[in-house]
Formats: structure tokens, C-alpha cells, sequence
């Protein structure tokens, strides 16, 4: 019988450095929620709220997503004291995913 031994952790990186960036780029935006709200804050800034209905999330998740974004330095969080109200934005990294998103919506509409 043929010994069927897994690869060295080391060969596997080094099998797969090309794909490392792509692999780190899909680990930090590539949750379902995280590109839907990538996605709904395209188009503007939002409060929770409506990032609540236009996305369908529950609070949770939701808020969790957002948390998330901030720590990657894909979304901004302003507070502001009157009317109490929190808003959620893009930030020049978020920005920057648009073309990205464009060219995967091409890719599905063309394949899917």
C-alpha cells in the first residue's frame, strides 16, 4: 500500500504564494453578510437602521458585520450626539473594493 503522507506545512505555503494575497483579500471581506453590507454601502452612508432593512440582517449579525469592517479598516463609524444616531460609511480601503465587486458581478452575470 502507498503511503499517502500530507505535505509539510512548509511546502504547502510555498506551493501556494501566489495565492496568498487573493486567500488573505477573500479571509477579510468573504462572509456573505460582510459583502452584502460592503455592497449596500456603496451606494451611500447609512445609519444601522437602514443597513438593518435594505440588508435583511438581523441586529446581531449585523452588528457583529460591522465590527468586523471597522477592524479591517473597511468601514467608518461616526456617532453623532443630536439627534443621537450612528452612521456607517466607506472608508478609502471600502472604496477601493467597488471596481472589485463590478468586475465579480460581470463574472456572474457571464457564468452564473
Amino acid at each position: 500500500m502507498a503511503s499517502t503522507q500530507e505535505p509539510a506545512n512548509d511546502e504547502v505555503v510555498e506551493k501556494n504564494e501566489g495565492a496568498c494575497p487573493v486567500v488573505e483579500a477573500v479571509n477579510e471581506i468573504g462572509s456573505q453578510w460582510r459583502l452584502i453590507v460592503l455592497y449596500d454601502l456603496a451606494e451611500s452612508e447609512k445609519r444601522f437602521n437602514e443597513l438593518k432593512r435594505s440588508t435583511g440582517a438581523s441586529s446581531r449579525t449585523l452588528s457583529r458585520v460591522l465590527d468586523d469592517l471597522e477592524e479591517a479598516e473597511l468601514v467608518n463609524r461616526r456617532v453623532e450626539d443630536r439627534p443621537i444616531a450612528t452612521y456607517y460609511s466607506l472608508t478609502e480601503k471600502g472604496r477601493a473594493l467597488q471596481p472589485v465587486f463590478s468586475q465579480l458581478e460581470a463574472w456572474s452575470t457571464n457564468w452564473s
